[in-house]
Order: C-alpha cells, then structure tokens, then sequence
C-alpha cells in the first residue's frame, strides 16, 4: 500500500525525468480531467515542479495549474521512455503526462483532479495535512507537540487511529502506524491520554528515521514506485523486514510471544502488535 515513502520516490522521481519539461501530450480516461484538458489544453504547457505532500502527489504546471493525485490502496506512478512498453494494461491507466522523452502514467488511480491554486487551498485536504515526515519541517519535537495537542484535545483517541490521522502527521500508512508503535511499546489500542512523552518522542524519531531510510537514492530504481522494500529491524532479509507488520501469529522477534492483528477505527484498518513488548495498560494513566 502506498503510504508517504511511496509517494515522496514517485514524485522525485517524476521531478528528475518531466520536471521543468514541456508536456508534450496528455491524456486521460477520467471524464472530469479531460473536460479541463478539453478547456485549457495541458499539451503546451511546462511540467514546472512534481512534489509530494503526505500521500498526496502534485504535479504544477504553468497557467496555474495543478494536478492533484492520491492512490488510497492500489494507485502508482509509473516513469517510461518514449516508446517503452508499459508494464500494466492500459485498461488500468488513468493519466498520462508526455514529454518529448518520457511518460509518467497513473495506473489504478482513483484520486485525480485539476486545481488551480486558489481552489487546492480552498477545496481539497492538502492545506490541513499534518506535519509532513518526510519534510524538511519536521522535527521530532514538532512531532511530539502536534501528538500531544491532538492527545490533549482528544485523550480517548486510540493511538493506532491518530498516527493515522494526516492532519496530525502526514505520510505515515497501516507499515509504519504499527511499526513505530511497537518501537515505542505502546499498544496501539491505548488511549492517547495515557501515552507518556517519552513513549511519543520515541515514535516520532521512528517514524522519520525509518521513512528516511526508505527514500534514500539507491532505496529504488528511482522509476518505479514502491517495490517491497520497507525495513524497519535493520534486516535485509525479505521475510525479515519487519517487527510487527502482516506477522500475525508470528512470534515477536524480540519476546518469543505471538503477533496479534485486530481491525481498528472507523476505516477498519488493520493493526498488529505484541502483546508482550506492547502491554496494554501502561503510561501515565490507569
């Protein structure tokens, strides 16, 4: 699942190849995109910039215009030379921006749309997006003061469902939400309000030092989004990545007690944890 690692490579990667380029062509199976493309023509215009904000991918280009693009569960951004075949159907493609040397193509997409800049701050989730992991703006104290706000305001809010909450911090998914928990020994289920300040430093140093890890030239092909290789213990083996994450029923790589999963919050979103690194009732309240 694309979560902020995935999107910041994507964007990067785009920037190398169509930034500051003229598109040569566009084209969309989205009837909503193509109306704008049929109004104001996206074929002309320069690719000024493509970056990443959270999950979000914004690609500007000039005549104010922006397109805004999230890919939820199954969405990706994919780079091809001029007249290289494309490793999906084109029944799955749903943008395509042309220069006179590459193709980005968003396959599976189900986010897509045209904003100028007046309407992006007025109109879309961008501007109340959370501090961003992968920002030059984010610090650990920044961190731990928007969790411990939001803990304040919200005490009975589940950790797992606020690491979640792009408005808190942008970037982090279901890998990293259960990850940085376990790192922390905080139970995902606990309430903010008991969470200790030295439990929400401690994720919030995770979370930027694992994502930062991922994106890191020479983390991928630097084409290609997101293929597998999120790690977290250090380990490179493949089955050996991860403390928590789709290791139900495992035994904990450090106490030997079996991984649990549960759903969790209003999305329904799976959570792991160890019931022995990450014992409920802890921190600072009953």
């Amino acid at each position: 699942m694309p979560e902020g690692d995935t999107i910041y490579r994507s964007a990067r990667a785009m920037q190398r190849a169509i930034g500051g380029k003229v598109c040569v062509g566009f084209e969309t199976g989205l009837a909503h995109l193509a109306r704008v493309d049929d109004d104001a023509a996206v074929a002309g215009r320069i690719i000024e910039r493509v970056e990443a904000r959270g999950k979000w991918l914004l690609v500007y280009f000039s005549g104010d215009l922006i397109l805004l693009t999230h890919m939820l569960m199954s969405g990706s951004w994919h780079l091809y030379r001029t007249g290289e075949k494309w490793f999906m159907g084109r029944e799955r493609m749903r943008v395509v921006i042309r220069t006179a040397d590459w193709q980005a193509v968003a396959f599976n997409v189900p986010v897509a749309e045209f904003h100028t800049e007046r309407s992006l701050a007025r109109h879309t989730q961008v501007p109340k997006l959370g501090l961003d992991v992968l920002s030059d703006e984010y610090s650990v104290e920044g961190a731990v003061a928007r969790l411990k706000a939001y803990g304040a305001a919200h005490p009975e809010a589940e950790v797992g469902v606020v690491l979640l909450n792009q408005r808190v911090l942008a970037g982090l998914g279901n890998v990293y939400k259960s990850e940085v928990a376990f790192a922390a020994g905080v139970h995902p289920f606990r309430a903010m309000g008991t969470v200790t300040d030295r439990e929400l430093e401690v994720m919030a140093e995770r979370a930027q030092k694992w994502m930062k890890a991922n994106v890191i030239d020479g983390a991928g092909d630097g084409i290609v989004t997101y293929s597998g290789n999120r790690r977290t213990t250090g380990n490179s083996n493949r089955d050996d990545r991860l403390w928590v994450y789709r290791r139900a029923g495992e035994e904990c790589r450090r106490c030997g007690a079996a991984i649990e999963m549960r759903k969790q919050g209003v999305a329904a979103r799976v959570t792991f944890w160890c019931p022995g690194c990450q014992p409920r009732n802890t921190g600072t309240q009953p």
